[in-house]
């Protein structure tokens, strides 16, 4: 189905779909619109039911208007989420009698959230997406009572091989966070699933150059501004790896400036006491992923054939006290409640970096006392919206984009 009232050039609209008599069904046919799950800069996402099977699931309602300028983004996301959605690898879907999912004869991602079909009217674009009802990874952690390596490595891997899958099929993710990382359902034992591919590209040229993420993912060669492919995302689950052992992110600064400036460097420490009591195993496991060097840098295979996933070496002493408390002071919903684009950071470090006589970014990082405007303050004010970015939620309930908050 053609979005946003785009029409086949090519072919003459035929006399009876003209008279109404083939006319597309609604969604108002099919499902019946239900609670307010979540909000978006562009969107929202509510409950809805399939009306011949009570299938509940999710629905993503854009709103065209508020998109304008945008449609490209849109069907660019929607693109990707068909690549994905199609029979589950253990030969079911996600539903046995609703609606037919989306896609060629591909297999689906048992960790990746699917999308089952799409509907148009003249305001909105509606997206039914699989229903995930877990809630958030940080805090499903903080609620444990016990959290080990072992744990921790059991999520990573489950990313790890999402990712390796989407790779395989061309796709890079480039904004992989803690925050669209969502438990499949509220089960002890749930399944991680990977959530929102609104700046999801397909790696058609094998290569790609637009700046863009949540600022503390971000690989070194975006904020380069150097052309760059799926290694960003291995970058990206270094970084959740890294926080999924002692609770804080490995960069922060208050400048942003100074933030990205420590990326691009890759200056990150194993603090003590938090780190004191991680396996050399699981501090080698991150170094490998978050090595500036792309050449050198993991792929999502490497990465699933270290010890510290594969094998025996990921510890299972409880971490839980440390690693929940300082989740607790470093992700405080409250503190940061907007992303933001790294392009607009990097446009903005530009223009202080010719205002200051330097060239490139390397002026605006050696300013330490620049202050990007629309970034958001330590304490919770202010923040530009994130243009392209919409948050998925998909059950989690009022779920809101964050980047890292206040140092340990």
């Amino acid at each position: 189905m053609p979005l946003f009232g785009k029409k086949d050039s090519g072919k003459k609209v035929r006399k009876d779909v003209k008279d109404g008599c083939e006319k597309l069904p609604s969604i108002d046919d099919k499902y019946v619109i239900k609670e307010l799950l979540g909000t978006g800069a562009f969107s929202e996402v509510r409950l809805c039911e399939h009306k011949e099977t009570a299938q509940q699931y999710a629905v993503k309602i854009i709103d065209k208007k508020a998109l304008k300028g945008k449609e490209d983004s849109l069907e660019n996301e929607i693109r990707v989420l068909k690549r994905f959605s199609a029979v589950r690898s253990d030969g079911s879907g996600v539903h046995s009698t609703g609606p037919p999912l989306v896609g060629g004869p591909r297999f689906a991602h048992p960790n990746i959230v699917q999308l089952l079909e799409t509907f148009e009217d003249k305001s909105k674009v509606y997206l039914i997406m699989e229903l995930v009802t877990g809630g958030e990874l940080f805090d499903r952690i903080v609620e444990k009572g016990s959290y080990t390596e072992r744990d921790a490595s059991n999520l990573i891997r489950q990313v790890l091989e999402a990712v390796d899958y989407m790779h395989e099929q061309g796709v890079v993710h480039r904004d992989l966070k803690p925050e669209n990382l969502l438990y499949y359902s509220p089960a002890e034992d749930s399944k991680i699933m990977i959530s929102d591919f609104g700046l999801s590209k397909m790696e058609d040229s094998g290569f790609m150059a637009t700046a863009c993420g949540t600022p503390g993912y971000v690989a070194p060669e975006v904020l380069a501004q150097k052309p760059y492919g799926k290694a960003v995302d291995v970058w990206s689950i270094g970084v959740i790896s890294y926080i999924l052992l002692c609770g804080y992110p490995p960069f922060y600064d208050e400048n942003d400036a100074n933030l990205f400036a420590q990326i691009l460097k890759g200056e990150f420490e194993f603090d003590s006491p938090y780190w004191d009591e991680i396996s050399d195993s699981a501090k080698d496991f991150i170094r490998q992923l978050m090595c500036v060097n792309v050449e050198r840098r993991f792929t999502c295979k490497q990465a699933l054939a270290h010890p510290w996933i594969s094998g025996n070496a990921a510890s299972s002493k409880n971490i839980h006290g440390t690693v929940s408390e300082q989740l607790k002071k470093n992700f405080a919903k409250s503190r940061w409640k907007q992303a933001y684009h790294a392009a607009t950071v990097i446009r903005q470090m530009q223009r202080m970096a010719l205002s200051s006589g330097g060239s490139g970014t390397g002026g605006a990082f050696g300013r330490s006392s620049s202050r990007i405007s629309n970034a958001p303050s330590a304490d919770g004010g202010g923040g530009g919206s994130n243009a392209e970015h919409e948050q998925q939620h998909h059950g989690g309930g009022g779920q809101t984009d964050t980047t890292a908050s206040s140092s340990k």
